[in-house]
């Protein structure tokens, strides 16, 4: 019964589309529909994601459903530096990072309770998040102390994006050289097939990509509307919608037991988020009428290597804990009162 509801709301994409473009909804209105719209969306990415994992494994499971998760991030990001909204953009960055740290890992061991995790390749993905966030100190710090123009920002901005997806092509070779390594068990009987998988994840990742950029677009009147400042907005708000696919699918895996591809789903997303979205969208911003530079906030960048830091903690033995689960969750909570108060 549930899967059947999940497959009807499906039918609130067009119906926010149509909203959207064909009455000229209001914003309330939008963010409404879009925000009912992206539920059943991340069901169906983690549903294909689980059923392609089937084929290829947790490891390669995870980095299919961070790398479709985060296509819809990257697009709103563009969009954002096409408005001239930088601050937006970095705020969304930090807050999506951590809220796939604190939040998705920690929703997935909680609904996931007691089972195993690779420790190793979240090492190398938590090491990859943490060096990231080291490497946007040198773009960072000029900014804290003084007002330096946004064109030395820029020229500093270029080299650490270069060098940060270097790492990040490394780092993923190395990681899917590890998951080819392991031993994979015979598909289920009913899976779907790879190819079937993979249509249905490009799919609904094409429909995220429309229904965030509505939500994105309707989520500055609506904070308005509710009192909310811009930064918290873009770190809280437009990170968890975002990231509503790998949100959803991860907990949807990690509640039918399998926690090592619902933890890699997390970490993964986080991982790609620092090391590839972060530089992507600098250097596409580079052709664009508005650039945007990797200058983040102290408390960005503080709370990052938390997240990072924390990550670590509970991952390293290579089991998942219900308590860790909500341990990371109190933390995330933790956050948002700090990017209220900030």
């Amino acid at each position: 019964m549930a899967r059947r509801i999940l497959w009807a709301s499906l039918a609130f994409t067009p119906v926010v589309v149509v909203a959207r473009f064909g009455f000229h909804a209001g914003a309330t209105t939008l963010f409404v529909l879009a925000a009912l719209a992206l539920l059943p969306l991340a069901w169906l990415i983690g549903e294909a994601t689980e059923h392609a994992a089937e084929h290829t494994g947790p490891g390669v499971g995870g980095f299919l459903n961070a790398s479709f998760g985060n296509a819809p991030e990257l697009i709103i990001a563009l969009f954002a530096i096409a408005d001239n909204l930088p601050n937006v953009v970095r705020g969304t960055i930090a807050g999506s990072v951590v809220s796939n740290i604190l939040l998705v890992l920690g929703a997935a061991m909680i609904f996931g309770g007691e089972g195993r995790i690779d420790a190793r390749s979240l090492r190398w993905q938590l090491v990859a998040v943490a060096g990231a966030v080291i490497v946007l100190l040198l773009p960072s710090i000029p900014r804290w102390a003084g007002n330096p123009s946004s064109h030395t920002l820029t020229l500093v901005t270029i080299p650490v994006a270069v060098g940060l997806l270097a790492a990040y092509i490394v780092i993923t070779v190395r990681n899917l050289r590890i998951h080819r390594q392991a031993e994979r068990g015979e598909p289920h009987v009913e899976a779907w097939s790879l190819r079937k998988s993979l249509i249905w994840l490009t799919t609904a990742t094409v429909a995220t990509a429309l229904v965030s950029e509505i939500l994105v677009h309707s989520l500055e009147a609506f904070g308005h509307a509710v009192g909310l400042h811009e930064f918290f907005i873009a770190a809280v708000i437009v990170a968890i919608v975002g990231n509503a696919a790998e949100h959803g699918g991860a907990v949807v895996i990690a509640h039918r037991g399998n926690t090592e591809l619902a933890t890699e789903i997390a970490i993964t997303s986080s991982m790609q988020v620092a090391v590839f979205v972060v530089p992507a969208v600098a250097l596409i911003s580079l052709a664009m009428s508005h650039h945007l530079t990797l200058a983040f906030r102290p408390v960005e960048i503080a709370t990052m290597a938390l997240a990072a830091g924390l990550a670590w903690l509970v991952t390293r033995d290579g089991r998942s804990k219900r308590w860790e689960g909500f341990l990371l969750a109190s933390a995330y909570a933790v956050v948002v009162v700090v990017y209220f108060l900030s």
